[in-house]
């Protein structure tokens, strides 16, 4: 889904929310200051991939299927040379990646350590908060000297093997980490 997407959809969920009933073509073209055949372009893309439902020559017709959520944003993990875990707080609006009963949050991604696993310096990743992962997870590590990383997690022997998906690095091996998440999406801001 593209940012203009989810800003269709966001707009569809919160004038349904304020108004009982689906916005007019017009009435969202107006709010977005795009032309109506742009509006009706976003919505057919979202029908494709079924995140709403249209009701064809109905003029209140757009149901939401996948509801947008917000999650936090709570700082910077590096891709690359373990960084300070620091706080940075800010919010995503994000769908799909979330189950019910899960506490998820989002880091900004600094470095290129993951970046044949399609994540880029830039990117946010959306985190499934937890302390254990399966090997081959890609995992939010604590290390020992409080430095975060995001790496793919091994446990190879008695050592932690933090692999980077990038074949230009190397491993980081280690005695012990603290798992704090496992990633289950990436949203990228164009």
């Amino acid at each position: 889904m593209t940012p203009k997407q989810l800003e269709v959809l966001r707009r569809v969920e919160d004038f349904t929310a304020r108004n009982g009933f689906s916005p007019t073509l017009q009435e969202l073209a107006d709010q977005l200051r795009v032309s109506k055949v742009t509006v009706l372009s976003h919505l057919r893309n979202l029908e494709k991939a079924r995140h709403i439902k249209r009701s064809y020559y109905r003029r209140r017709g757009i149901q939401v299927l996948t509801p947008t959520r917000k999650i936090s944003v709570i700082g910077r993990i590096a891709a690359g040379k373990p960084i300070d875990a620091v706080a940075h707080p800010d919010a995503l609006d994000v769908l799909g990646v979330m189950r019910e009963g899960k506490d998820y949050f989002a880091l900004e991604v600094r470095g290129d350590s993951m970046i044949e696993d399609h994540i880029r310096d830039g990117d946010f990743v959306i985190v499934e908060r937890r302390a254990t992962a399966h090997p081959g997870e890609t995992v939010v590590a604590l290390l020992e000297d409080g430095t975060a990383t995001l790496k793919r997690w091994y446990r190879e022997g008695g050592r932690i093997r933090l692999q980077p998906a990038n074949a230009a690095l190397i491993p980081l091996v280690v005695d012990r980490v603290e798992i704090q998440g496992v990633v289950v999406g990436i949203f990228r801001k164009m």
